[in-house]
């Protein structure tokens, strides 16, 4: 594949998702599961496709992807990519399942960033890893390629990971909130996990190891970092992981209420929920991107996000063909309940949240619209309801379902 094949441009709207996709289709293949795991630098990763930002807030959803790919393929030979694809699923399934694991996670960045105000060394070396100041060329390339352009390949992340927490001795947490800052496909789920993958809690006792000779052989010699001289990365210890629960969502809503169609940067693609959009009396967007980390958001994620709503509204303006009769845009909860007051509203009905920080707005907005006697449906995609029970082992024993996923995938098609 040339590397003029793929955009560096990322440019939040479904139309560009969709020429993203058509153009990687033909790669999707066997060419992809033989060179997926070659870096080769900012701007040049022609060998992944790069929908991750679409995917990450369903502009598309990951049921037309898989859809596409199997059009231009057979099972077999698209495997590989369809796997990556199930990976999302399956880490947002896993954490669903256990959000207990997140709460643990946001406890612990807000203990580590107390001790950070107290120590001068730690704030130090903390400073010195995110600015791409470490001496360690690999690492400190990787760092300014993320500040700079929102984007890693995940080869590259898994061995950032490894050399912050194994070789730079620093706190996973504090690892994951940099890339959730930082990443346009930032993730809660997917990013939480994979970090603690690699400091051996995810599969416990077995951490990643960035190898030297890895590294160098995937980045064709553009890195020998002799300066990693890793030689084992013993696992990060930490409590046991909590019980799976139950997922208590719906999967359809009462259509005979004064309703209104609410979105947030989870889920996009609201076609699914099955009503025209002009069947709706309102139309509401709540940004929860503040919630992703402490210390904010890059601009550059800000601006994907802040884009991708603007599409969408677009979108769905176009789609009902006038404009919709009340609507708002918003990140304040407060600001959602006057709106939903005011309209006279009888129920919100949004996608299905996982865990994360629209999951966590979507819960005080629930409380709140409770005393008003409005209520907050939360919808999970038919595709979601059957997958995400599913992650309740490692994802060897998740893959070997995807097969009957892909099913449930193509019922979503279109909706």
């Amino acid at each position: 594949m040339k590397n003029s094949k793929i955009s560096s441009i990322w440019l939040p709207t479904r139309d560009e998702g969709l020429r993203r996709l058509e153009t990687f289709l033909p790669y999707a293949g066997r060419e992809y599961a033989r060179l997926r795991n070659f870096d080769d630098g900012p701007g040049r990763h022609a060998h992944v496709s790069t929908l991750s930002p679409w995917i990450r807030h369903r502009l598309l959803p990951e049921s037309e992807v898989v859809s596409a790919v199997l059009k231009r393929h057979r099972f077999q030979a698209a495997e590989k990519f369809i796997q990556e694809v199930f990976w999302r699923t399956y880490w947002k399934g896993w954490l669903e399942l256990r959000p207990g694991v997140w709460q643990r996670y946001q406890s612990d960045l807000e203990q580590i960033m107390d001790r950070l105000e107290r120590d001068d060394d730690f704030q130090d070396r903390l400073s010195r890893a995110i600015s791409g100041g470490t001496g360690i060329s690999c690492f400190d390339e990787w760092a300014n390629e993320l500040t700079g352009t929102g984007y890693l390949h995940n080869h590259s992340r898994m061995w950032f990971a490894s050399i912050w927490i194994f070789w730079l001795g620093l706190p996973w947490q504090l690892g994951a909130d940099f890339f959730l800052r930082h990443l346009l496909d930032g993730d809660p789920a997917s990013n939480t996990l994979s970090w603690r993958w690699v400091a051996g809690l995810q599969t416990r006792g077995k951490a990643y190891l960035a190898r030297p000779d890895n590294i160098s052989r995937f980045t064709r010699g553009r890195f020998r970092p002799n300066d990693v001289a890793l030689v084992k990365a013993p696992p990060i210890s930490g409590p046991p992981d909590p019980t799976p629960r139950q997922i208590d969502a719906r999967t359809d809503w009462n259509r005979t209420r004064r309703t209104a169609l609410l979105l947030t940067e989870d889920d996009l693609s609201p076609g699914f929920l099955g009503l025209p959009v002009n069947g709706f009396e309102g139309f509401a967007t709540l940004n929860s991107l503040h919630g992703q980390s402490p210390l904010g958001v890059s601009n550059m994620v800000a601006a994907f996000v802040n884009g991708a709503f603007s599409d969408t509204w677009g979108r769905i303006r176009s789609v009902a063909g006038r404009p919709i009769g009340h609507d708002l845009q918003t990140s304040s909860v407060d600001n959602l309940v006057d709106w939903a007051r005011r309209t006279q509203i009888e129920q919100l009905v949004t996608p299905y949240s996982p865990v994360g920080p629209a999951q966590g707005a979507l819960d005080i907005l629930e409380r709140k619209l409770a005393p008003l006697g409005i209520d907050l449906v939360r919808v999970l995609r038919p595709s979601d309801a059957m997958a995400w029970p599913r992650a309740t082992h490692g994802f060897f024993r998740f893959r070997q379902q995807i097969p009957s996923l892909i099913k449930q995938h193509n019922k979503d098609i279109g909706r």
